[in-house]
C-alpha cells in the first residue's frame, strides 16, 4: 500500500518549493550586458578588446555566466539612437556606451533606468553627461580621457618635432560634440605657438581621401593633429597611409594609430581604460549604482 500524505502537508511542500524554484532560477539568470558601439563591427577596437579582456580577468566567461549583445553603428553616428532602442528592448542589465560622446548620448536618451557606463569621453560635466565628477547622479558613470592639457603638450611635440609647422589640420569627427569642445581648446595653446588650426571633419572612412586632398591642397598644412576618435583609431592604417601619402606628419591621442605608421601619439591607453570599465560593470552587477561610483 502506498503512503498517505496529509493534504495540508501538500500545500505546505508546494508553498516551501515556490520560492526554493524560483530562488534557484534567479541564480541561474545570466546578466546581459548590451554594448553599444559607434564604430565598425569588424574593426580592431582598443577599447572593447580592454574591456573583454577585463571581463575574464573577473572571471566572466561567455556564455557560461555572462552574455554580450553588440551593437554596431558602423562609423554612422546617425543610427546610433536607434540601436540604443533596440538594447533597451531586450532589457540587458547593464549598457556600455563605447565609441565617444555621441554614443554616450545615444545611450541615455534612450533609458534613464538602466545603468550605463562610458569607458571613454571628454569632459562629461561640460558636455551634460553627468552632474559633477564625485557624484555623476542618475543612471550613468564612467571613465573619462578629460585633460586639456593633454592637447596643447601635443600641439607643443607636434612643434618641437615639426619646427616648420605653421598651418596645421585638425581631423575631425561630424556631428561628434567632443571633437568640437577639443578644438576650441587648442585654440589658445595654438596661437601661443604661432600656428593656425583648420578644422576638417569627416562623417565616415570613405571621406578620409577627400579630406587629405582638401589639406594639402585647399588648407595647404604642414602639418596633422588627428583628434580623439573611434573612428579613427579603427581607420587608422587608412590614415597612416594618406599621412604617408600628401608627406604630413601626423600626431594622435592612440599609440595604434603610431603603430600603423602615423609619426608619433600621446595619450591614455584605451585598452587599459577598456579593462577598467569592466570593473565598473562588475560592481553594477553586484548591486552597486552608477551615482555610487565617481567618473
Amino acid at each position: 500500500a502506498g503512503v498517505r500524505v496529509p493534504l495540508f502537508a501538500l500545500v505546505a511542500i508546494f508553498l516551501l518549493a515556490a520560492p526554493l524554484a524560483a530562488e534557484a532560477q534567479q541564480a541561474g539568470k545570466v546578466p546581459r550586458i548590451g554594448v553599444l558601439h559607434s564604430g565598425l563591427s569588424g574593426a580592431s577596437a582598443p577599447v572593447l578588446e580592454g574591456f573583454r579582456q577585463g571581463l575574464r580577468e573577473l572571471g566572466y566567461v561567455e556564455p557560461k555566466n555572462i552574455a554580450i549583445e553588440y551593437r554596431f553603428a558602423e562609423g554612422n553616428l546617425a543610427r546610433l539612437p536607434a540601436l540604443a532602442a533596440e538594447l533597451v528592448l531586450l532589457k540587458v542589465d547593464v549598457i556600455v556606451a563605447s565609441g565617444g560622446t555621441p554614443t554616450i548620448l545615444a545611450a541615455r536618451n534612450a533609458t534613464s533606468t538602466i545603468p550605463i557606463i562610458f569607458p571613454t569621453v571628454g569632459d562629461p560635466v561640460a558636455q551634460g553627461i553627468v552632474a559633477s565628477f564625485a557624484r555623476p547622479g542618475g543612471n550613468i558613470t564612467g571613465l573619462t580621457l578629460m585633460a586639456p592639457e593633454l592637447g596643447a603638450k601635443k600641439l607643443g611635440l607636434l612643434k618641437e618635432v615639426v619646427p616648420r609647422a605653421r598651418r596645421v589640420a585638425v581631423l575631425g569627427q561630424e556631428a561628434n560634440a567632443f571633437t568640437a569642445f577639443d578644438f576650441e581648446n587648442l585654440q589658445a595653446p595654438g596661437l601661443a605657438m604661432g600656428l593656425q588650426l583648420h578644422r576638417i571633419e569627416v562623417r565616415s572612412p570613405d571621406d578620409l581621401e577627400s579630406a587629405f586632398s582638401k589639406i594639402a591642397t585647399t588648407v595647404r598644412a604642414t602639418a596633422l593633429f588627428v583628434q580623439a576618435v573611434t573612428l579613427f583609431v579603427e581607420s587608422r592604417k587608412q590614415i597612416a597611409d594618406l599621412a604617408a601619402k600628401y608627406r604630413l606628419p601626423a600626431i594622435a591621442d592612440a599609440r595604434e594609430l603610431t603603430e600603423a605608421g602615423i609619426l608619433m601619439s600621446y595619450g591614455a591607453d584605451r585598452t587599459d581604460l577598456g579593462r577598467r570599465a569592466a570593473a565598473y560593470v562588475d560592481k553594477i552587477l553586484k548591486g552597486a549604482k552608477p551615482a555610487d561610483l565617481p567618473v
